[in-house]
């Protein structure tokens, strides 16, 4: 999956991903290849990715996500 983090400071991370990890409002949850299209709001915590087995986090205040077609756009603050 294609995966675009993006904060006011700018692009914060744009790779690929095997799986990522949300701190969505109504509780966390995971992104897999081939997940349905979603847009969620995030709440303050941390976001992990997976790329080749080594996880990655990074922390958010605020934000939303939108998956479709693979592609998870992240906007954070």
């Amino acid at each position: 999956m294609k995966l675009e983090i993006i904060s006011p400071e700018g692009i914060v991370y744009q790779g690929e991903t095997e799986r990522a990890s949300f701190p969505g409002l109504g509780g966390s949850f995971d992104v897999l290849p081939h997940h349905a299209p979603l847009i969620a709001a995030l709440q303050k915590g941390v976001i992990r990715f997976e790329k080749e087995g080594k996880t990655t986090e990074q922390p958010v205040e605020s934000g939303f996500v939108e998956v479709k077609n693979d592609t998870l756009s992240v906007c954070i603050e």
